[in-house]
């Protein structure tokens, strides 16, 4: 079996450094919300505070998402990072609510008196392209890591990238003298907010639930070329590919005394860790008679 792969540290790193830059932006935020008086500046604030809260749900996951295996935890702890990037779309689907809610307030009381500057502006600019280098930096090491805490932190940094840009649009309108396009641009930026919100559940879910990781169909087709192998049946897999995978399989050989069959079983078990990463096999042993077409379940 592959070593298993150990990035806590590298990502505890990204959200640190994450986290102070989302609290710059937030007060940033704050700041010119008050200056200006701009009710969608202060709410796009809000929303950024959850940015900063995913930031610590991340460092709370990562800290107990070990990929090692214990007495209480056989399979290792890493399904936290899982739930805390659902932690994350529930963060995500609060933020499309609100922004709807405040959008369809505002509409109805017809805009709000905004008095807005270029240096508000040019300050708000600065912001934007602070959370452009979060989102893409995070998803970046997310991806070379493999992090599901990462990847999803970078989806909602994005989707803030989306508000402010949104918030900013707004904000030349007001200044240009166009009251309702601070409100037009809030729903298209709802939707996008409930997409990654989305997003991120369609890649977590199926790991929670135990969803097949591996075709089995790819699994027989790596074990038969071994020599010695007979036949390859009754295959199941779970777990994240790169990460971490758990196989199960059926498999008869050729030789009939242990020592011989043992090797075997652990020339399949190289040859799976080879080509799909970190694998921890599980192999049962069946006698001639047991070959079976059905090659899962």
């Amino acid at each position: 079996m592959n070593r298993l792969k150990d990035s806590r540290s590298q990502v505890r790193q990204v959200l640190l450094a994450t986290l102070v830059l989302n609290l710059l932006v937030v007060v940033l935020k704050t700041a010119v919300g008050l200056w200006t008086g701009s009710l969608s500046l202060l709410a796009d604030a809000i929303h950024s505070v959850t940015d900063s809260a995913n930031n610590v749900l991340g460092l709370i996951t990562n800290q107990l998402a070990s990929p090692y295996p214990d007495r209480y935890y056989p399979y290792g702890h890493q399904k936290y990072e899982a739930i805390g990037a659902l932690g994350v779309t529930a963060f995500l689907g609060i933020a499309c609510f609100e922004i709807s809610q405040t959008a369809i307030e505002r509409f109805w009381a017809g805009g709000e008196s905004v008095s807005m500057s270029e240096t508000a502006l040019w300050i708000m600019l600065g912001v934007l392209l602070v959370n452009i280098g979060v989102a893409f930096y995070e998803r970046q090491v997310g991806l070379r890591l493999r992090s599901n805490i990462l990847v999803a932190d970078a989806h909602h940094t994005m989707s803030d990238v989306w508000i402010t840009i949104a918030v900013l649009g707004g904000l030349i309108g007001v200044w240009l003298g166009w009251q309702w396009l601070d409100v037009v641009m809030a729903f298209p930026v709802a939707i996008l907010v409930f997409k990654s919100g989305w997003d991120v559940l369609r890649d977590n879910l199926p790991w929670l639930v135990d969803e097949m990781a591996i075709a089995p169909e790819s699994i027989h087709s790596t074990v038969m070329p071994v020599p010695g192998v007979l036949n390859c049946h009754s295959i199941a897999s779970r777990g994240l590919l790169g990460r971490q995978v758990f196989i199960d399989m059926h498999l008869i050989v050729e030789p009939c005394d242990i020592t011989a069959a043992h090797e075997i079983t652990d020339h399949v078990e190289a040859v799976l860790s080879e080509k799909y990463g970190p694998v921890r096999t599980t192999i049962h042993l069946e006698p001639l008679d047991r070959q079976s077409s059905q090659i899962s379940y």
